[in-house]
């Protein structure tokens, strides 16, 4: 069970009691107190000292008092400044309910600030990790959680912390071991720090323990500093992989809906060729149906009448026409004009 304070300190009490009875000492050898009446003075100062210094205790602000009375769970206490019954019979745990705590696993916050420093020194084998592939990385991580019921925290467990860092290593050294160390310090990080936070808090949840997980985030995740350098060819290389990738499909995003596009307007303009020749095609039979029928009735007519249309529409076309006397047998005979004014008058 963890004690985070429950107001003056012993040392700070048995300073004041010794401030006391040095006083009265002192008083004593001044003379008007006879021995036995100074003693049973000393006494009842001291005692009624160290009750009016224990009955009172504080509760800061990100904090929960847990009241124990002798010994057994008595309630809650809000932050403050509180009275509680004095000579040890109330006693005060101040837990931080509403404080985010932080476990850090591979390095440790040597001065937190703007500017922190860290360091690695004696947590080698605490960061190193071997993944599903058997290679070794260098993990750092941390675990960030909230105190959600201090009755729980304080009596389920007797070191919570302790706990909730053994389960937390064990269960990143679960997952790691599991993956690829290629996906472990390049693409799968987020995925994998998911995955350990809700097997976490699973755990913990079947413990009781009272704790509520609110991040599990992997500050560093590297090689061993021989193949340092190979790895980090290896990632910027993934890097340059996935930069590909996105570039083709910006591509293809691109040209695909041209084509289609293209392709739709293709099949528009056949299907709209296909129609106009299919209404041709039965605007040419329909007048050769009714040339058919105009022909039945009157053949000699109706085949002078196509002879002359089609001359018509053919001699017009001809640069030159000659017209020949098949009767007589005379000269070829030529019809004007001569030559067509296609190339101009010669």
């Amino acid at each position: 069970m963890q004690d985070w304070g429950n107001g003056p300190s012993g040392e700070d009490l048995e300073k004041k009691i010794i401030d006391i009875t040095n006083k009265v000492k002192d008083r004593m050898k001044g003379g008007g107190f006879k021995p036995q009446k100074g003693l049973l003075l000393i006494v009842l100062i001291i005692v009624v000292g160290i009750g009016a210094i224990s009955s009172f205790y504080k509760v800061n602000t990100e904090e929960t008092g847990v009241i124990l009375r002798l010994g057994k769970f008595a309630g809650f206490a809000e932050a403050g400044l509180h009275f509680k019954l004095p000579f040890g019979i109330d006693r005060v745990i101040n837990v931080p309910t509403e404080r985010v705590e932080k476990e850090e696993f591979g390095y440790r916050t040597v001065s937190p600030g703007i500017r922190s420093t860290y360091t690695k020194k004696g947590l080698e084998e605490e960061s190193l990790t071997l993944t599903g592939d058997l290679n070794v990385s260098d993990v750092e991580w941390i675990v960030q959680y909230q105190i959600a019921e201090p009755f729980k925290f304080v009596f389920h467990i007797r070191q919570p912390v302790k706990t909730i860092r053994d389960i937390a290593e064990a269960m990143v050294r679960k997952a790691v071991g599991n993956a690829n160390v290629t996906k472990v310090l390049t693409t799968e990080r987020a995925e994998l720090a998911g995955q350990i936070e809700e097997d976490l808090q699973n755990i913990l949840n079947d413990y009781d323990i009272g704790v509520r997980i609110v991040t599990v985030k992997f500050q560093d995740v590297t090689p061993p500093d021989p193949v340092k350098a190979a790895f980090n060819e290896v990632n910027e290389a993934e890097q340059q992989k996935e930069s590909l990738i996105f570039q083709a499909r910006e591509q293809y995003n691109r040209e695909v809906p041209k084509a289609r596009g293209e392709a739709k307007k293709m099949i528009q303009e056949a299907k709209g060729y296909a129609t106009a020749r299919v209404n041709q095609a039965k605007g040419e039979a329909d007048r050769f149906l009714s040339i058919l029928k105009e022909y039945r009735k009157a053949p000699e007519v109706t085949r002078r009448r196509m002879y002359l249309e089609t001359m018509e529409k053919v001699l017009p076309r001809l640069d030159e026409v000659y017209i020949m006397d098949n009767q007589t047998g005379g000269n070829i005979l030529p019809f004007l004009p001569l030559r067509s004014e296609k190339g101009g008058s010669k």
